[in-house]
């Protein structure tokens, strides 16, 4: 089976309430305006209840930037994966971002997937090696790692055992190209996910999880560069950060990856 075009927007700390309202508002009839792509808008905690609201009835599905592992407990600021689960359909977990500024590590991006997984939720998970990484040859090291170590003990779980659709995506985000307007080549980008994330999906999982499995590029995507990574053969889609804010070119990513 083809894998269905995936596209989200990563908001980040952006938009009040009132202003994602109104982002949504200019969103929602161009999305829905284009078939065959899984479309996900991912706001922060605060947007989630009014954005979920406006997206009732429409094919487009809502995400949260992250969630923590333990579902209740004296864990201040942190949001459990039943409450986003009581709003939400996916997730991203362990963004770039979040490793950086936040310490997130391989095992607690583990420990959130397995979460995110026994609440019914799409964990969108990010992968990506850094630029003195990239520079230094270690690209299929450090990737190999993050699949290996945030993905661990995951080959037994129900949700992913069933045999229908895989219930996860995989964004590989190169570090040097986020919020920068660097973007990996699309033949680069091709390459990293065939030769060197597909192949450790297969050790994990099995070959025919590996090529169901739909991994995203992410990394300064626009209107103007979205076609070029969506005819590699090995990009799915795109995780979509600044550009996710403008209405017109949000939309202009998805219709490329329709096309």
């Amino acid at each position: 089976m083809p894998r269905k075009p995936f596209v989200a927007g990563n908001w980040k700390l952006n938009k009040t309430v009132a202003e994602a309202r109104q982002l949504v508002s200019e969103l929602v009839p161009g999305l829905q305006a284009i078939p065959g792509v899984e479309k996900v808008l991912c706001p922060p905690y605060t947007s989630l209840m009014a954005v979920k609201a406006l997206l009732e009835g429409t094919d487009i599905g809502l995400g949260a930037q992250d969630l923590f592992w333990e579902d209740a407990g004296a864990f201040t600021g942190q949001v459990s994966p039943a409450m986003v689960a009581e709003l939400c359909q996916y997730v991203i977990i362990g963004h770039s971002e979040r490793r950086q500024y936040f310490h997130e590590t391989d095992e607690t991006v583990n420990k959130k997937v397995q979460a995110a997984l026994a609440h019914g939720l799409v964990p969108i998970v990010a992968i990506g090696e850094t630029l003195e990484e990239n520079e230094a040859g270690q690209t299929a090291e450090v990737l190999s790692r993050q699949l290996r170590d945030g993905l661990a003990g995951l080959a037994a779980s129900p949700a992913l055992s069933t045999g229908g659709p895989v219930p996860m995506v995989i964004a590989y985000e190169p570090v040097w190209a986020i919020g920068t307007g660097r973007a990996a080549t699309a033949e680069d980008a091709n390459l990293v996910v065939a030769d060197m994330i597909r192949p450790v999906l297969s050790e994990l999982f099995g070959a025919a999880f590996s090529q169901a499995m739909r991994v995203l590029y992410g990394g300064s995507v626009k209107a103007s560069n979205a076609a070029e990574f969506f005819t590699q053969p090995d990009i799915d889609g795109a995780l979509v950060g600044g550009a996710s804010l403008k209405a017109a070119e949000f939309i202009g990513i998805v219709q490329a990856a329709a096309s």
